[in-house]
């Protein structure tokens, strides 16, 4: 017995030492295991064949003319208020200037005069010209007379000049419309005193119009486009404008120019475009977001941003090799916002870290694992949908607790079940009906 104790006590320590052992074993094969960094990995995609940028834009109209008074005076009446549509040369207001009236009444008198003058001079230069040949005057007067008369035709033009100007002054009396348009301002009224000198004086004392046109046939489209998108600027690109009164709906505009220069603090150049507007539908100095579409190159690969690693040796991406990490310098092109351009140092083929760890180094091993929907793998998960029949209750409750594989048995016994059962109901009607269609032997007879 003593024997037969000590030998299963050697027995029980022997097994203990080795269960230890074979235990000890396994935790360093998953020490070593969990090591490993897991990794998912992205493939480079081709470009976008299209380039797309949202970018706010202004609107402004095809020709748009504030109009200030070039006369000094008292408005006297307008004619079209805010809104008004008006044709080339139709009023929009008069002004009176009585002084202005009084100075145009004096240049013509004034002109009468000198015209006088003139009339005097040359009957007198030509009668000392007829005496010329003769010794009753010397050539010194005629020469005085002559230069006398061309001088009083200097002087009547002069003041026909002047005349001129002040008929000039008397036609600004009227406000008039310069092309074809929609009164977009007006801030003068009656008995406003408006000052010809430099426009119209406001209570502060600063320089206002006093009426502003707009011609909205057209409306210019002005965006500033970031020096990274200026490569796409061309007569072949286009937008699609979107504004927020008019929402879902689109409005397509075309190039016309741009300023082929950067603007020093923002860094953007003005780009031009055009949209037709008969409608009338958008209204000058309005916001608008601005979505331009132009050409790109297919051929250039793309790779997400989470997968650019930035170190003092540049821009990286950790390739994999034979589950070991190769880091590859690469060149970066157009960023995309979640993906970016990389012009050299990938290949279509190359098989990419999704999202390397910042301890990651040339050379160390790892071990892949699946992609995941939405995070890191464009493809969408097969999803197999398994309908409860006939559901209670109760059998949600169990449905919802029992694992796939349970509730998928279950509901292929059910099945089974309710086969069996509705084959056993159907005998029953079978013979009846087979019953009735055969004949019996007095029937026969």
């Amino acid at each position: 017995m003593l024997f037969g104790v000590l030998l299963a006590a050697l027995c029980l320590a022997g097994w203990g030492i080795i269960e230890r052992s074979i235990h000890m074993h396994n935790l360093v094969q998953e020490t070593e295991d969990a090591s490993i960094p897991r990794v998912a990995l992205v493939m480079p995609q081709p470009g976008p064949k299209m380039r797309t940028v949202s970018l706010p834009a202004n609107l402004a109209a095809w020709y748009e003319a504030p109009i200030y008074a070039q006369v000094s005076g008292y408005v006297k009446m307008w004619y079209k208020d805010y809104g008004a549509h008006v044709k080339k040369g139709d009023v929009l207001a008069e002004i009176s200037t009585p002084s202005l009236d009084a100075q145009f009444a004096a240049a013509k008198a004034h002109y009468d005069v000198v015209m006088a003058r003139y009339k005097l001079a040359l009957i007198t230069s030509e009668r000392w010209s007829a005496l010329k040949s003769t010794q009753a005057v010397s050539r010194q007067e005629v020469d005085v007379q002559a230069a006398n008369a061309a001088a009083q035709k200097a002087e009547l033009e002069a003041a026909a000049h002047e005349v001129e100007r002040y008929q000039a002054l008397e036609n600004f009396k009227k406000i008039v419309a310069p092309f074809d348009g929609i009164v977009t301002s007006r801030l003068v009224n009656v008995g406003d005193y408006v000052n010809g000198d430099g426009g119209n004086l406001n209570a502060r004392g600063s320089v206002a119009e006093l009426f502003s046109v707009a011609d909205v046939r057209k409306i210019r489209v002005f965006v500033s486009v970031p020096q990274d998108y200026a490569n796409v600027i061309s007569p072949d690109i286009s937008a699609d404008l979107t504004v927020p009164q008019y929402p879902g709906r689109t409005f397509h505009a075309k190039f016309l120019a741009t300023a082929k220069a950067f603007n020093a603090s923002t860094r953007t150049v003005t780009t031009e475009l055009m949209l037709e507007n008969k409608d009338r539908l958008l209204w000058p100095n309005s916001y608008a977001t601005a979505e331009i579409k132009a050409p790109s190159d297919p051929s250039i690969l793309i790779l997400p941003t989470s997968t650019l690693i930035f170190r003092a040796h540049g821009t990286q991406v950790a390739k994999v090799e034979g589950n070991h990490v190769h880091l590859e310098n690469v060149k970066l092109g157009i960023n995309y916002g979640t993906t970016m351009q990389i012009l050299s140092g990938v290949k279509a083929t190359d098989k990419i870290v999704a999202n390397p760890t910042a301890d990651l180094l040339d050379g160390d091993q790892v071990k892949i694992v699946p992609s995941t929907h939405g995070y890191n793998s464009s493809e969408k998960p097969k999803v197999t949908p398994h309908p409860l029949k006939n559901v209670t209750p109760g059998d949600l409750r169990r449905a919802a607790a029992a694992l796939p594989e349970e509730t998928e048995a279950e509901e292929s016994d059910k099945s089974e079940a309710s086969s069996d059962d509705a084959s056993a109901e159907k005998e029953p009607e079978d013979r009846a009906k087979a019953a009735k269609t055969t004949p019996s032997s007095h029937d026969a007879k």
